[in-house]
């Protein structure tokens, strides 16, 4: 299938030449790189993507591969998804040069230079790191001159991209030994941990791994004088989470925009496969017919639905809603690429002809999907792994399947095969699937089983891992959220209402 091409107006943003690269120049039909989104991503990653790769434990291998793909073909073969290959170790060997660009969300350089800097303070190695959250994009409408005692001695940077409105900065460490992290972590920073860090490294890690979903927090910590809370993940756990969603407590994280600081190959092939896996999801709950909000909406909810952090006062409930809201244009740079390659869906609105209209925050462009079974139960099929089965499960015992039928059916759709002879497109019964009306409801179903009970063992892991007084901090200010946006809630109902009366008069 031949790519769609569509305008997108992020390219002033770059600090690269306006002048197009040779390598967008090389690959855009229409010769107007400065508009196209694939360029868009050809020159972010000859710009953005190298210096993400400098920052890295692997910088030399990874600098030698950027420079050997800057003429390899842009174009990813079609059937990228079949064989992923995730013992990869360099950039040179994803599907192709460009391939995950979309995940490198631009914000400011300074404080991007600000995030990175705090990474530098930890002697144990970080090979891949992402920061996310409010305190790096801000969820409502910033207004300056707010508390900044949060941040002992920030940088200035960091004051300044938080409209002084200071926020504990979220992130996340991808290590490849945890043992081996947390003991040098530990003989560096031993006032970082609660009191399980003084039993040891073996301990620590075994609690990481062992419990939950395999993050170990450390909450309200200060570094550079910003403070921040950060988890600590194995590299091998992430990647299965990204492609397999058993979890999807750090998938969900990874489906929303986040500043991604320290790179990985295996964790971007793994991430791109999370990115487009949530795609397909959403599409599953989506009618015929929506809106980019309600897209971005749903793709940004996925990571809630039954977090039990919801259903408690510990909340914001127009979290969401704040989020898409605050950031559409980011996720549009991170979703628009994948839109535009699926067969089954794509943009249908005029405004999408203005070549600024990517750039643009008050657009919200409207889109169609095939609702075809054939087509639907091919994206049933390419679910992840851990997700797709438990929603067969479910299936089976609302089809009434025989176990015998229902175990050679799954041995037929297993992803493991070595010949790779076999696509993974849809069968008679994901096709089954696919046209059964209450599809998204079973689909909203699997995705709280499988959010609800990693949640709710990952909060009560933290109770011990943050140590109870920074639990109880922390749940102090998630109530002070909730009571905020529940406040604002109840002032948003009367204007609501008075909007509805009004539309329901008859003209004069």
């Amino acid at each position: 299938m031949a790519l769609r091409l569509f305008p997108i107006g992020r390219v002033s943003q770059l600090k690269a030449s306006s002048a197009a690269s040779p390598l967008a120049q090389r690959i855009c039909p229409y010769q107007k790189p400065s508009t196209c989104l694939r360029c868009f991503a050809s020159q972010t990653s000859e710009t953005s993507t190298k210096t993400e790769r400098s920052n890295s434990p692997s910088s030399g291998t990874s600098s030698a591969s950027s420079t050997n793909t800057s003429n390899s073909p842009s174009t990813a073969p079609p059937d990228w998804e079949e064989d992923p290959d995730f013992n990869i170790s360099a950039f040179s060997q994803l599907p192709h040069a460009n391939f995950g660009v979309n995940q490198h969300i631009i914000i400011n350089n300074e404080f991007k230079e600000a995030l990175r800097q705090i990474l530098w303070q930890f002697r144990a190695p970080i090979r891949y790191a992402f920061a996310y959250g409010s305190g790096v994009f801000p969820q409502t409408a910033q207004s300056s001159g707010g508390k900044s005692s949060i941040h002992p001695s920030p940088n200035p940077a960091i004051t300044k991209a938080q409209h002084g409105n200071g926020k504990m900065i979220d992130m996340i460490f991808g290590v490849s030994h945890t043992q081996h992290w947390h003991s040098l972590n530990l003989h560096q920073h031993r006032d970082h941990y609660s009191a399980i860090g003084s039993l040891g490294s073996a301990v620590v890690s075994n609690v990481q791994d062992r419990f939950g979903s395999g993050v170990y927090f450390n909450p309200y910590i200060t570094v550079n004088g910003t403070l921040i809370k950060y988890g600590v993940v194995n590299l091998d756990t992430l990647c299965r989470d990204l492609s397999e969603w058993d979890t999807l407590y750090l998938a969900g994280r990874l489906q929303k925009p986040v500043k991604i600081l320290r790179d990985d190959p295996r964790v971007r092939l793994a991430n791109q496969i999370n990115l487009i896996s949530a795609l397909r999801t959403a599409l599953l709950l989506l009618p015929p017919q929506f809106t980019e909000h309600q897209l971005y909406s749903t793709l940004a909810g996925i990571s809630y639905m039954g977090d039990p952090r919801m259903s408690l006062p510990t909340e914001n409930r127009q979290k969401v809603s704040n989020i898409v809201s605050s950031q559409i244009t980011n996720f549009r740079n991170l979703y628009a690429p994948l839109v535009e390659n699926l067969p089954n869906v794509t943009f249908k609105d005029p405004r999408c002809s203005n070549p600024k209209w990517a750039e643009d925050p008050d657009t919200d462009a409207s889109l169609v999907q095939d609702m075809d079974p054939v087509k639907r139960g091919n994206m049933v099929r390419r679910l992840p792994k851990s997700f797709r089965e438990k929603l067969y499960f479910q299936y089976q015992s609302k089809f009434q399947i025989p176990q015998l039928d229902f175990n050679k059916m799954m041995e037929e759709s297993s992803d493991e095969d070595p010949t790779r002879i076999k696509r993974r497109q849809g069968g008679k019964f994901d096709q089954r699937i696919a046209g059964e009306e209450t599809l998204p409801d079973e689909v909203a179903g699997v995705i709280k089983k499988t959010i609800g009970w990693s949640s709710t063992a990952q909060s009560f892991k933290s109770f011990f891992t943050a140590g109870i007084g920074r639990s109880w901090r922390y749940v102090a200010e998630k109530g002070a959220k909730w009571r905020e946006g529940r406040t604002k809630q109840r002032e948003k109902a009367p204007d609501q209402s008075q909007e509805k009366t009004d539309s329901s008069k008859p003209e004069s």
